[in-house]
């Protein structure tokens, strides 16, 4: 018996959330619908022009973790976050077990991210990484990633070699254990800057994958999805496409199956994919069939874009049951 359902690596940032329309992200220059890597001085700029802001500890794999955390499994975060005043909210506030206290005298503060939400539901995204990006090996507890039955990794900390060894590390005492390992491949832009490390990983290091349109397309410089899709497959066991409003679709060992959604006008996009990402992972945790664990991940995609902020505001054991899915 494993202490822990699952454990993540990821990004520890202070999300910091606000409604604005597009004339406020034309005046910024603010670059809609993506996420933005920012320096400190433009982090500050930005922080200074938000009106009414509401804080909740982020980070795309620390939304998955307390979203599954939500549903009744343990779950550890390993993240890195400086020992000032966001870094003791984010501990605290992390909605898993935070197993690595805040560096004391870190080199650079607590990170943070900037989210601008428009009318139609777009987040656009603008990050300062702070401390959290400087995760690496020694962040890493081999017993704690051998102790968990699955472990999540963020492809956002693949920016630096140390955090590419981070995960390997993490990878091996999992699936040394008998646990599963699999990442989230979180951005095209990422996968862009680190395709060779990142198909290494996919083909060698991971028994499951998730990623959307753009970034299957872009990890495989494929000619469209379906083109990616083929190739992932060769690579990997289990591999996840999100594709936004149309159906989810998971192919495992050369079957497909396809999960249909339900179309709605979000409110708030953010966290779409890390809520998924609980909702799916509850599943393959609590031994679920794949159709089953998708159905999951849908619903819980579904209620965290119906409200502002990343992480989950209803019970959603309650809206598994409503669709006929037991809970644990």
């Amino acid at each position: 018996m494993k202490t822990y359902d699952i454990a993540g690596i990821g990004n520890a940032i202070v999300d910091v959330i606000t409604t604005v329309d597009d004339r406020f992200l034309d005046r910024m220059d603010i670059h809609k619908g993506i996420m933005q890597l920012v320096e400190r001085e433009r982090a500050e700029a930005l922080y200074g022009a938000m009106k009414d802001r509401a804080q909740a500890s982020g980070g795309s794999v620390a939304n998955t973790l307390a979203g599954v955390g939500k549903l009744g499994l343990k779950a550890a975060f390993v993240g890195r976050v400086n020992d000032d005043a966001l870094g003791q909210f984010y501990a605290a506030d992390t909605g898993a077990d935070f197993v690595n206290p805040p560096v004391q005298g870190g080199e650079l503060p607590t990170s943070r991210s900037m989210i601008f939400v428009t009318p139609d539901g777009e987040r656009s995204m603008n990050t300062y990484l702070g401390i959290s990006a400087e995760v690496g090996p020694d962040d890493v507890d081999e017993g704690v990633m051998a102790d968990s039955k699955i472990v999540f990794l963020e492809g956002y900390l693949f920016d630096k070699d140390k955090g590419k060894d981070a995960f390997l590390k993490a990878a091996r005492a999992c699936r040394g254990a008998g646990g599963k390992v699999g990442i989230a491949l979180s951005d095209p832009f990422c996968v862009d800057r680190h395709r060779a490390d990142f198909r290494d990983l996919v083909a060698n290091h991971m028994d499951y994958v998730i990623g959307n349109e753009q970034e299957w397309v872009s990890l495989y410089q494929a000619n469209d999805l379906d083109d990616a899709l083929a190739q992932a497959v060769q690579d990997c066991a289990l591999v996840i496409c999100t594709r936004s409003g149309d159906p989810v679709w998971i192919f495992e060992q050369g079957r497909k199956l396809e999960v249909p959604v339900t179309r709605t006008v979000p409110v708030d996009a953010t966290g779409a994919g890390d809520q998924f990402a609980a909702g799916f992972l509850y599943g393959l945790a609590t031994a679920r069939d794949l159709e089953t664990a998708g159905r999951m991940g849908v619903i819980a995609a579904s209620e965290v874009i119906s409200h502002i902020g990343a992480r989950p505001k209803t019970d959603l054991r309650v809206a598994f049951e409503r669709a006929g899915l037991t809970v644990a």
